[in-house]
């Protein structure tokens, strides 16, 4: 019986996972700078055969000298202060429009019957479709951008706070009703936590759409901002600015994601400690 008695402790216990070792964690921290550096080596191997003419495919160096060149006679600071504006008004109207529509359509079945066609025939109409509309109606300037963007933003936020708020758990609802709880409170106190975890990712996808929103305006009718330096370069043939103009961009929206994600694991670090 002793004997049967160990066999079943031992057998109950459960494993404990092995953490990775020291070396193992580094490589997986260093593993996006081997990427980058792997894509380099690639794009120098291509610059050195020749597959593909200097004016098509510049090496990385030629793109590097652009940049440090742009960089600090302040162009690109100039035409980046431009897009950023755009990006963060943008996406402050098209959030806040979003969630306040977001809530009103999660709460009122009717609304949402009202509403719901309107905003899958916006949702599915490409921005490059309606943009040159808001040039004409708002002008080439920096108003037009920002509309752009707060549009394109506007849906994700919506769509997420909709399906965030309706997938709370009739249980907790029911729970919160049973302790008499106002609709305030469930509000505040159920729906907004619950559904924070959709919101956010919502949130990641409209700060990356931002950059889109704001290029986008910019192709279609500008004299300043990133959209307009890429036509600019492209026009001249400067394969390397038309490059740094691209990076910049792409560094622009991983930095909007990388913040949303910092403020995600803030908001969200309730959820991890409760499990």
């Amino acid at each position: 019986m002793a004997r049967q008695a160990v066999h079943i402790t031992k057998k109950s216990t459960p494993k404990q996972k092995k953490r990775p070792t020291v070396p193992f964690r580094w490589l997986r921290r260093l593993t996006p700078l081997l990427t980058m550096l792997m894509v380099l080596g690639f794009w120098q191997v291509i610059v050195l055969l020749e597959i593909y003419p200097r004016f098509i495919i510049p090496a990385p160096l030629e793109v590097w000298d652009s940049f440090v060149e742009v960089a600090r006679d302040g162009t690109l600071l100039r035409h980046v202060s431009v897009t950023l504006y755009e990006m963060l008004v943008g996406l402050l109207l098209g959030v806040t429009f979003g969630l306040f529509l977001g809530f009103l359509i999660a709460k009122n079945t009717i609304l949402d019957e009202m509403l719901s066609p309107i905003v899958v025939a916006f949702q599915a109409t490409p921005v490059v479709a309606y943009a040159p509309l808001l040039i004409i109606w708002f002008g080439s300037g920096v108003m037009s951008k920002i509309i752009t963007t707060a549009i394109i933003v506007f849906f994700p936020t919506l769509m997420n706070v909709v399906v965030g708020l309706r997938n709370v758990p009739q249980n907790l609802r029911e729970l919160m009703r049973s302790m008499k709880a106002t609709s305030l409170q469930t509000f505040f106190k159920l729906e907004v936590p619950a559904a924070l975890p959709v919101m956010l990712t919502g949130l990641k996808t409209s700060a990356t759409l931002a950059v889109i929103g704001a290029v986008v305006g910019e192709f279609v009718g500008a004299s300043e901002g990133l959209g307009f330096l890429v036509i600019s370069a492209r026009s001249r043939f400067d394969t390397p600015l038309v490059l740094v103009t691209v990076f910049t961009m792409t560094a622009l929206a991983l930095s909007f994601y990388l913040l949303i994600s910092l403020l995600e694991r803030a908001l969200l670090r309730w959820q991890r400690h409760s499990h």
